[in-house]
């Protein structure tokens, strides 16, 4: 699942691709990713307009026009936003096609379809599809974040992957960040200490700038991502072997030697 490095290497595609020029054409190949409203009206509202710089909060990219609605990409589980040319082949799972000047053309291409496009009027209809979600992981700062941990009562792996606390952590980050924190993920949130609080924002920052880096979160040998889908999964840091579980439905690795603080 596209986590905030993935959505923020899509706000950079954008913006390479897509800023500063007209929307010329919109071609809507599949309306089952549209979100209250029509091919038709996409259409309309965007094609003359120009895109301005683009915006990331938490998952969601937000791809201004000037003095024009804002459309509003989630990608789900599969989505992705890539730069081409029109007369490019188009892919079976290419959704939405904007032909753009200067021969560019921005493709939101999606397989399984699970979110998609919105489109805002203006700054309230975005901050209406935003409301529900909490500060951007990239940007919270430390007081805020160690406030919205200390006042949640479930463990710190699903308080961390609750967009309504903290907007675009998922399941691959958070293990990787509790990992590096030595912080089991069925601690209590509450329950942290607060250098523990400290410690895990300090590693969460890290962590995200270095996946931010690297466009995605790296499947790097001295990274628990590198090792969580081995057929034998050890620890990078220690070589103890890691363990399975599933917390709100999600799979969950981590390593009961360097993580050993929880419930």
């Amino acid at each position: 699942m596209p986590e905030l490095p993935d959505v923020e290497g899509f706000r950079r595609v954008l913006e390479s691709c897509a800023r500063g020029r007209t929307v010329r054409r919109v071609d809507v190949r599949d309306a089952g990713v549209l979100h209250g409203i029509s091919a038709r009206r996409l259409a309309g509202a965007l094609e003359g307009r120009r895109f301005t710089e683009p915006m990331r909060h938490g998952k969601w990219l937000l791809a201004h026009t000037g003095g024009g609605p804002t459309v509003m990409l989630h990608f789900g589980m599969t989505g992705l936003l890539v730069c081409g040319r029109p007369g490019d082949p188009v892919e079976t799972h290419d959704r939405v096609l904007f032909t753009l000047s200067g021969d560019h053309q921005l493709r939101y291409r999606d397989q399984r379809k699970l979110r998609g496009l919105w489109l805002a009027g203006d700054e309230a209809d975005v901050a209406r599809l935003l409301e529900r979600q909490g500060p951007d992981a990239l940007a919270v700062g430390r007081e805020e974040f160690e406030s919205a941990l200390s006042s949640r009562r479930g463990h710190i792996k699903t308080t961390l992957m609750d967009q309504a606390v903290l907007a675009g952590l998922g399941n691959l980050l958070a293990d990787e960040i509790l990992w590096r924190a030595g912080l089991r993920p069925d601690s209590r949130a509450r329950d942290l200490t607060s250098a523990e609080r400290r410690s895990l924002y300090t590693h969460m920052r890290r962590t995200l700038r270095s996946a931010v880096t690297a466009g995605c979160v790296p499947p790097r040998d001295s990274w628990l991502t590198g090792h969580r889908d081995d057929e034998v999964p050890t620890c990078p840091r220690c070589g103890t072997r890691l363990l399975r579980t599933r917390m709100s439905g999600r799979g969950t690795v981590w390593c009961p030697q360097c993580q050993p603080s929880g419930s």
